[in-house]
């Protein structure tokens, strides 16, 4: 059977371990209100710098999100390297309440995953509290569901933004782009040339080298809520697929390889839960099995030809599951079979590390998001792909052979400085290097063989 893309990308994630990746229901989220702040200790989180700001029908709003935007075209890097020549500086505007004409809320109160995600930030070596020395500025409007915004009117919010200018250098989180019941792929307000850090990325609607790709954070994930499970145990189901409103298509495709294989789990939303939905249970018929917890017992496997999958910019995806290509869904069973067991420990073993490090909390997200953004800054000073892939190894030791890519900047560098014969330019090169404050050294290599360098009194 021929397998086509209908409307959106078809997401099917099953990871085994701790992680999964799977479309957060936003009822799940938390709000927090002003008496869950008894002390904020941020300066943006205070009473007196927050303000009730009005918005009326005539209040400009933000232009389209540019859709061309690349790091090289939007993103001014000139307002980088205020902290040092190694990380961004973050600003975060204070908390404001924006009310309609009629004085009715345009915003709700922030999300409790929101806060963590400004709090992380604040406590972050990032962070600095003067937006004329920012490279990255950060809005405190809670973006992430975008059901519960007021499209228009947070476009206006964003455009009235002291340093807006258009969205430039500003981050924007945003965790479910669209509305019930045909969500998209990106989010739909107003947003200029901001970066946004959102999930359900496309190939259509991602930016690469500007946009990130974030992970949707599932309250239902927390330790105390999920069992620990050793990489070695055995799993009761080679594969499962529990992602509700499939396309009819690829229903009928799992539902042909349920019939044939046992070792196949196709579950959905509980008949009995049309209406209200409980959304720690998967349902197979009339058989109820606990949700997320039932996805411990399969392998780490995806299904998502578009879709743009969280921090792949720097993370290996195939180090962490097994992909099937849309058009091999029938073949998905043969396809996981042909890896070996020692394979399968691997895979475990990277899902439980990238969940940990990367996915297991808003404040990590948060945080992941901008050592990404800091790398695009200052590539020299970045992690390497073994940084952000491998596993630590704390019995390991490291190799004296294998040094820094860069030197601490108290030490300086060395300047290198290539001659033949020409003393003149030689010393105009060496008194101009020499005004650089970070000079450590020089070194003068001279290639003239039949003749001898000067002095270095002279030099």
């Amino acid at each position: 059977m021929e397998i086509r893309m209908k409307l959106k990308p078809l997401l099917l994630m099953i990871l085994i371990g701790a992680l999964v990746v799977a479309v957060i229901c936003f009822s799940l989220w938390s709000y927090i209100s002003s008496e869950d702040i008894s002390d904020p200790k941020h300066l943006f989180l205070r009473s007196e710098n927050s303000k009730t700001l009005e918005l009326t029908t005539s209040s400009p709003g933000a232009s389209p999100r540019d859709t061309r935007c690349t790091y090289h075209t939007c993103f001014d890097v000139y307002h980088c390297g205020y902290n040092d020549k190694t990380r961004i500086s973050v600003y975060i505007y204070p908390v404001n309440e924006y009310v309609d004409q009629a004085g009715n809320a345009i915003t709700l109160p922030l999300s409790k995953e929101f806060y963590e995600m400004l709090e992380a930030i604040a406590d972050s070596p990032y962070y600095i509290n003067d937006p004329e020395m920012a490279c990255l500025i950060v809005p405190s409007v809670d973006l992430l569901n975008q059901n519960s915004i007021r499209l228009k009117e947070v476009g206006q919010i964003l455009a009235s933004l002291p340093w807006w200018n258009n969205g430039n250098n500003h981050l924007l989180f945003n965790m479910l782009p669209g509305s019930s019941p045909d969500y998209s792929t990106v989010l739909e307000v107003d947003t200029g040339k901001a970066v946004i850090a959102g999930g359900g990325f496309s190939t259509w609607s991602y930016r690469r080298t500007f946009d990130v790709s974030i992970p949707i954070y599932n309250p239902l994930i927390q330790p105390d809520k999920i069992p620990q499970k050793s990489y070695l145990e055995k799993r009761r189901y080679l594969v499962i697929s529990s992602q509700t409103s499939l396309h009819k298509e690829y229903r009928d495709v799992l539902h042909d390889i349920e019939k044939q294989e046992p070792r196949f789990l196709f579950i959905q939303k509980c008949p009995t839960e049309e209406r209200t939905w409980n959304f720690s249970r998967r349902c197979k018929q009339k058989v109820a099995y606990d949700y997320p917890q039932i996805l411990q017992q399969s392998y780490s496997s995806l299904v998502a030809d578009g879709y743009i999958l969280p921090f792949s910019e720097v993370l290996d995806w195939k180090r962490i599951a097994v992909t099937v290509l849309e058009d091999e869904l029938e073949n998905m069973i043969q396809i996981l079979e042909s890896y070996s067991q020692e394979k399968i420990y691997e895979l475990r073993q990277q899902v439980n590390f990238i969940w940990q490090k990367y996915f297991s909390s808003p404040k990590v997200i948060a945080l992941t998001t901008l050592q990404i953004i800091n790398d695009r800054v200052f590539p020299y000073a970045g992690k390497s792909y073994e940084d952000w892939n491998d596993i630590p190894n704390t019995r390991t030791l490291k190799n004296p052979l294998f040094l820094p890519l860069r030197p601490p900047s108290a030490q300086g560098f060395t300047a290198v400085i290539l001659t033949y014969d020409r003393l003149e330019s030689l010393f105009k090169v060496i008194h101009s290097v020499a005004k650089v404050p970070s000079l450590a050294k020089v070194v003068v290599v001279w290639n003239n063989q039949k003749k001898s360098p000067p002095p270095s009194k002279y030099l």
